[in-house]
């Protein structure tokens, strides 16, 4: 293929796999691309998701009726490649290729790609997306529609990039925000940055970095990382010289965080096991669980979300939810504190979670200590955090969570 298709051609296969498969983007391991045109293509792959409803708008208008999967990705990937500035002769000359060699499902249309790309109009500009019903009506429900609005306009732009950072080390520089992460806006190639040697820093949304924070990590304490995957949370606990145990039911994700920790420096003790089976040696002077949950909160980073999820997951994550705070409170010592934490936007994962468990264990009691940047406005009346994407909304936003800090009774 010639030069910048072999990366649309791929953006193309990846949104086939999404939309068609209902895979995720992380599925995606790239073969034999170059790292360049692997991350061109998930690139572009990203910024079609977060544009498809607008961009199918204006397709409609052109298609009398709706050709194959991968070929309205093709136009879908032209379309949204154009309205991003990119020029009109190499995104169409690059669609018709695609398509051309597409074999014998797409080569016959070819004519009509090359037709429909033409007929756009120029400038293309392109409306906000919309959340799909079934996540867009529990959002306007929870904080209405004028929130739900801001909330899809953060969605729809590409994210910057959060670094947490170790005090004493050499990092990049960038905006250093409220609460102490620091975001850059075009990074490169990560490895290259200061600091990156050094284990100076790591990457992690803004939003991800406050439940250890909430937590109050101390040197010394035994701490447990309940599903601690990919484990910026276990790196910020073991940077405060907490003796942390790491558990996690995905062995090849605790892989990462194993490298993460050679990288740095910094120690933990890895365990690869279901938490609702596994059972401790001793109990933990802190715990921090940051359940499994929708992740509707992270659609900012992962706009494949809203297309391979439909809801129908929530009964039984809420569930997963309920046991593990219930399991992990039995591992506390009297007087120990655990950080409950979702990174999601729904309240059956969040404020439902903590009313309940209050009632089901009316012995303890929330706390919210005062947190470095913490906007009065995030903290909720039960004394938790609720953090939403539209939060810096100027600056690029945050991930969208739950957090609530509780106190077991001495």
């Amino acid at each position: 293929m010639a030069e910048g298709v072999v990366a649309r051609a791929t953006a193309v296969a990846i949104l086939d796999g999404v939309l068609g498969e209902g895979r995720m983007l992380s599925d995606f391991s790239g073969g034999d691309l170059a790292p360049a045109d692997r991350a061109r293509a998930l690139r572009l792959a990203e910024t079609v998701l977060r544009h498809l409803e607008p961009a199918d708008k204006l397709l409609d208008k052109h298609l009398r009726k709706s050709p194959p999967l991968t070929v309205r990705n093709t136009l879908r990937l032209a379309l949204v490649e154009r309205a991003q500035g990119a020029p009109a002769h190499g995104v169409v000359n690059a669609a018709v290729e695609i398509t051309r060699q597409g074999g014998k499902r797409t080569a016959h249309l070819a004519g009509l790609v090359n037709a429909v790309l033409r007929a756009l109009p120029d400038p293309i500009t392109l409306d906000t997306q919309k959340l799909p019903r079934w996540l867009r009506q529990p959002l306007v429900h929870t904080y209405g529609r004028d929130i739900t609005t801001a909330i899809e306009a953060v969605q729809a732009q590409e994210p910057p990039l959060d670094l947490t950072l170790r005090p004493g080390f050499p990092h990049p520089e960038g905006e250093l925000l409220p609460t102490g992460s620091l975001r850059l806006r075009s990074p490169g190639q990560l490895s290259n940055l200061p600091g990156y040697a050094e284990g100076g820093w790591w990457v992690q949304d803004a939003a991800a970095a406050l439940p250890a924070q909430l937590l109050q990590p101390q040197p010394g304490e035994r701490i447990l990382d309940l599903c601690a995957a990919p484990g910026g949370k276990t790196l910020q606990l073991a940077a405060a010289g907490a003796d942390v145990t790491a558990l996690d039911i995905s062995a090849p994700r605790l892989a990462r965080l194993e490298a993460n920790l050679a990288r740095t420096g910094l120690t933990a003790t890895l365990v690869t096991a279901d938490a609702l089976h596994w059972q401790p040696d001793t109990l933990f002077d802190a715990i921090l669980l940051d359940a499994p949950c929708s992740a509707t909160g992270t659609i900012r980073r992962h706009p494949d979300l809203p297309f391979v999820k439909d809801g129908s997951e929530l009964p039984s994550l809420t569930t997963q939810q309920t046991q593990l705070l219930d399991r992990a409170l039995t591992w506390l010592k009297p007087g120990g504190r655990l950080v409950f934490s979702t990174c999601s936007l729904l309240p059956e994962e969040g404020e439902a979670q903590l009313a309940a468990a209050l009632a089901r264990h009316p012995t303890l009691s929330v706390e919210c200590p005062d947190l470095p940047g913490i906007d009065p406005s995030w903290r909720t009346p039960e004394g938790a955090l609720r953090l939403r994407p539209d939060y810096w909304a100027d600056t690029g936003g945050m991930d969208g969570f739950f957090l609530a800090r509780l106190l077991k009774p001495a």
